[in-house]
């Protein structure tokens, strides 16, 4: 650790000059941060893990190992990357054709969570607070608190902040488990119930 440094990065890893590393962030063993990419404050970035140009990590995001992000993908506060989950940037790639001019931009919000193996088709946004299962292979966008799995994603329900599922009673209200926060949902939306 260069201890000039406020952030911690083992020395089997590769930071490129010009990105942009928050303080009290950790970049583990293997990894490889690209020019002009940006990662924001306390952040953990695993093993093995891929970060290309012009990525941006907002703070206290969690990239667990063997993660590859891809130029076009923003990541805001909070979010969870699981093991070995990828992002695209090209909706048609060809090795015989040069397609860095349309690069797509994903948007993952707010305290996301994407699980292991994950596949996210690039182009897409992912809402606040959404849980994206293991192995889920997500094509669309996806609404805020929504929990999806399968492949292609399929939406099975809803959770909470805390990530506990959210079950709705006759008047669309439903309280989280855990904290006790109330949740309100109209029609394909569900927003925390100001008391």
């Amino acid at each position: 650790m260069d201890f000039n440094q406020q952030y911690f990065v083992h020395e089997t890893s590769v930071i490129d000059k010009g990105s942009i590393i928050g303080n009290g962030t950790k970049i583990w063993h293997f990894s490889h941060v690209m020019f002009n990419a940006k990662i924001g404050e306390n952040c953990t970035i695993g093993q093995n893990v891929f970060i290309a140009p012009e990525v941006v990590l907002g703070e206290n995001v969690k990239v667990q190992n063997n993660v590859s992000i891809y130029t076009g993908v923003v990541c805001e506060d909070n979010v969870f990357l699981g093991p070995s989950m990828v992002f695209t940037n090209v909706l048609n790639p060809r090795s015989e054709f040069d397609r860095k001019n349309e690069f797509k931009t994903t948007l993952v919000k707010q305290g996301a969570s994407i699980g292991a193996n994950a596949t996210i088709i690039c182009g897409v946004t992912i809402g606040e607070y959404a849980l994206i299962g293991a192995g889920t292979v997500v094509t669309k966008n996806i609404p805020q608190y929504a929990l999806v799995v399968g492949n292609p994603s399929k939406q099975i329900g809803w959770v909470s902040k805390y990530g506990h599922q959210l079950k709705f009673n006759e008047k669309g209200i439903a309280y989280c488990r855990e904290s006790e926060i109330a949740y309100f949902k109209k029609g394909n939306m569900v927003k925390e119930k100001i008391m």
